[in-house]
């Protein structure tokens, strides 16, 4: 019985050790430092390449082409507007 009983408080204890961890990378996952930082690394990978650190030009000019497009939209909307 004893035996038991002190495998049981030792698995409890080893549970709790998990739970602490675990909660500690939740906390550390749902910091906004943490989730800035991991969206501007998102956003620089699209635009620069990670393993050689080149610009993606084909990226940068798609995102040039859509800004160019929403504003020659705005420019036309307000010229049959006005």
């Amino acid at each position: 019985m004893s035996n038991e009983l002190s495998d049981l408080e030792h698995e409890i204890q080893e549970t709790r050790e998990r739970l602490a961890t675990t909660i500690d990378q939740l906390l550390y996952r749902a910091h906004p430092k943490t989730i800035v930082s991991r969206e501007v690394s998102s956003i620089k990978a699209h635009y620069v390449d990670p393993l050689s650190g080149q610009p993606r030009t084909d990226n940068i000019l798609k995102t040039i082409g859509g800004i160019v497009g929403v504003i020659v939209l705005f420019v036309v909307v307000r010229k049959v507007a006005s």
